[in-house]
Formats: C-alpha cells, structure tokens, sequence
C-alpha cells in the first residue's frame, strides 16, 4: 500500500510541477523586472528626489497612525464578536469586512461623500472650520477604512482559538477581567494579533484608489507611495521604479515578519 502511495505522489508531482513551475515564474519574473530594469546608480539618485522622499516619509507616517488607530479600535470589537452573541452581529461582520471587496474608488467617493466640506459630516465640521477631505489626515482615515479587515478578521480568529479553560481558571484565582484579558487572552493570541497589525500596515501603506480620490495627490501632504509611482510614471521612470521597488522590499520583509512571529513560540 506504501508503495502505491508513494508512486501515486510522484506521479502527481510530474505532473503538477510543470504548472507549479509556470506559475511561480509568472510571480517572480514581473517583480525580478523592477530589479533588472534599473540600476544601482540611478536607484540611488532617485532616493534623493524630493519627490519620492516625501512620499516615503508621508507614507510611512500614516500607515503607523492608521495601524495604531485601527488596533484601539479593532480590538474590542474583535474580541466581542468573537466571544459574544447578540442581535445584529452577522450584520457588523458583514460591514467589517466590507471595505475588503469594495472597490478602492468607491471606498474614496463614500469617505469624500462622508467627510467632504459638503458630505454628511463634513458640512456640520467645516462651519467649525474643521476640513478633512484633502488633507493628510484623510489619507490616514483612508488608510484605516480599507485596511481595517485584515486586523480584524485576525484578531476575531485570534479571540476565537483561544482555550477559554485558561480564562476561567485565571478567574478562580481572583482575576479580574482586564487582569485576565492582558495577561492571558492576549498573550495566548499574540501571534495572530501582531500578523494581523502587520498585514494592516501593509495593506495601508500600499493603498491607493480610496487616497486619491478622498486626500488628492499633493506632494508632501497626500502624496503616499503609490501615489507618487502613479505622478513620476508620466515624467521619469526611474523614480516610479525606485519607488516601487521600496514597496516590494517592504511587502517582502512583512510577509517573512509575519512568519517568524507566527512560528515564534509564545
């Protein structure tokens, strides 16, 4: 039977490994390119473009604010859905993970037609002189809006997998709720909530529909990363290049982050 199987298993990595192949190049030659189109001089010359070290600068920026602001605010709703049931609660995990198959554009028109000097709310905060849209702060609501799922979905999973017998016996001993929220629900889902943050900051730091239509294209106020390769990309290649290279790295560093963290023992 041993034998069967494994001549089953070979048979069928013959034949799967063709397309295996076929596709992994189809991954790797398009981000291998960006390498090999430009070079190591010119790459360094376009760091020192203003323009892209603006973006850089503002990107990063806003991508740590958006994740901060989504972790406060994703956590508890995280953890109450994943350990609570009421009325409504299909219809919050629904516009949780909303902004995930919205289209970018449309996510920008809803916050513009939400915060916009003359949106739903931004009438009433502009006659207080308090304008959003075009602003950075726009670019971080953005950012927050659409990459709000990834640390959500994660943390209610988290929330989920975690064995409530240690919560209950941190009770018995006399801890309090908080006590037993901090130090035994989240270090038992610590991975899954740092993956989640990192893959938050990821998906803010590339987002782009939802920025440029809500917060413009402003260098040194709005212009984020991918903004930015969309500007140069009219005018010199090089500097949409280096730039989209950086984020490459970026993504490529996250994904190996959240690797480590979810392997790493607690």
């Amino acid at each position: 039977m041993n034998l069967w199987t494994r001549s089953g298993e070979r048979t069928l990595l013959i034949l799967l490994a063709p397309l295996v192949i076929l596709f992994l190049l189809f991954l790797t030659i398009p981000v291998a390119s960006l390498f090999l189109r430009i070079t190591h001089g010119a790459f360094i010359a376009s760091l020192a473009n203003p323009v892209v070290i603006d973006a850089l600068l503002l990107s990063l920026g806003t991508a740590v604010v958006s994740t901060g602001i989504v972790i406060l605010m994703g956590t508890p709703l995280s953890y109450l859905n994943a350990r609570t049931s009421y009325r409504g609660k299909e219809i919050v995990d629904t516009l949780t993970d909303l902004p995930i198959v919205m289209p970018p554009a449309v996510a920008g028109i809803a916050l513009l037609m939400a915060f916009g000097r003359r949106g739903v709310i931004g009438e009433y905060l502009n006659a207080f002189g308090i304008q959003i849209a075009f602003t950075t702060f726009a670019v971080i609501l953005a950012q927050v809006f659409v990459a709000s799922p990834f640390y959500i979905r994660q943390a209610r999973a988290s929330f989920e997998a975690v064995d409530r017998t240690y919560e209950e016996a941190a009770r018995t001993l006399g801890a309090g709720w908080l006590r037993v929220f901090f130090r035994v629900t989240v270090p038992v889902a610590w991975a899954g909530l740092v993956s989640g943050a990192i893959l938050t900051f990821a998906r803010a730091l590339g987002e782009f529909g939802a920025t440029i239509m809500f917060a413009g294209n402003f260098q040194g106020r709005t212009q984020t990363m991918p903004l930015a390769i969309y500007t140069t990309m009219q005018g010199d290649l090089n500097d949409a290049i280096s730039l989209a290279i950086i984020l490459v790295v970026i993504s490529f560093a996250v994904i190996l982050m959240v690797k480590y963290i979810t392997r790493r023992p607690i």
